[in-house]
Order: structure tokens, then sequence, then C-alpha cells
């Protein structure tokens, strides 16, 4: 917990113009449209951390069938808020939260927090050679 915020898994809570003006930004889902991010979100877990005023600072999902697989994603604080362990209370929320108790394995990408995800058990994958992709990183560019 960190003096001046709260956290909130409740989707009503979610603020879907911040979240998107965020992750639209964002090298892993750059001019996502707002209808797709509100889908991604209705459908997910999700987990926001808020000023005392009720702004939204930090959000992250996790897609999961709530029973064997859960999958991380669009994690974000924003930057004049980092440095204070906002980051480690949301990590400290995902993976505690009910819902994603005893699954099999819950997986995510990162470009350069490795060394967050670490401290909440998180390791490179054992066999990359098990994994696949389809990957489309162009999906949301418009034409």
């Amino acid at each position: 917990m960190v003096t001046g915020y709260w956290v909130s898994n409740n989707l009503k809570d979610m603020d879907l113009n911040a979240i998107h003006g965020y992750i639209s930004q964002s090298y892993w889902a750059k001019d996502i449209p707002i209808e797709t991010m509100e889908k991604a979100i209705n459908n997910s877990v999700c987990f926001g951390i808020f000023t005392d005023s009720g702004e939204q600072i930090a959000f992250a999902r996790m897609i999961t069938d709530r029973a064997t697989f859960a999958y991380l994603a669009d994690v974000f604080v924003l930057e004049h808020h980092r440095g204070i362990g906002l980051s480690k209370w949301l990590m400290e929320e995902v993976v505690k939260h009910p819902e994603l108790q005893g699954l099999r394995r819950m997986a995510l990408a990162t470009r350069d927090a490795h060394e967050l995800y670490k401290q909440f058990g998180f390791t490179e994958l054992h066999s990359p050679h098990s994994f696949m992709e389809l990957h489309q990183p162009d999906v949301y560019k418009k034409t």
C-alpha cells in the first residue's frame, strides 16, 4: 500500500479513456482502437491504481480462463508516479488475486521490466522451443 493511492480490480472503476490514452501510445499496442481496448478490458481480470482524487495512474490486466492459464498484459504506471513502489504494489495485487490462484502457468512479455517480474516468481521460458506465436504487429495501423 502506498499513501495517497488506492487499488481496485472492479471493472466499473477502470477509466477507459486513461487506459486507452496510455496503451494506444505504447510500443506493444500502438494505435489500438478504443473499441478494441474496451473489449479487451471487459474480457479480462483488470487492476488499476488510482490517486485519492480518483485519477487512474496505473493498470494491468490478466487474460485468463481463471482455471489453468493467465497472460499478463498492458501493465503501466504513469511516469510521474513511478519510483514509489506502485508497480510492486500492483503486481502484489495481481499475483494474490483469488481468481488467479492454482493456475498451471502465468506468462508475460516485456522489453524492459524483467527485474520487476522476477521479484514475483516469473522467469525466462523454461522451454522456449515449445512456444509459438502468430504475431501481427501492424494489426492496429490505419491503412
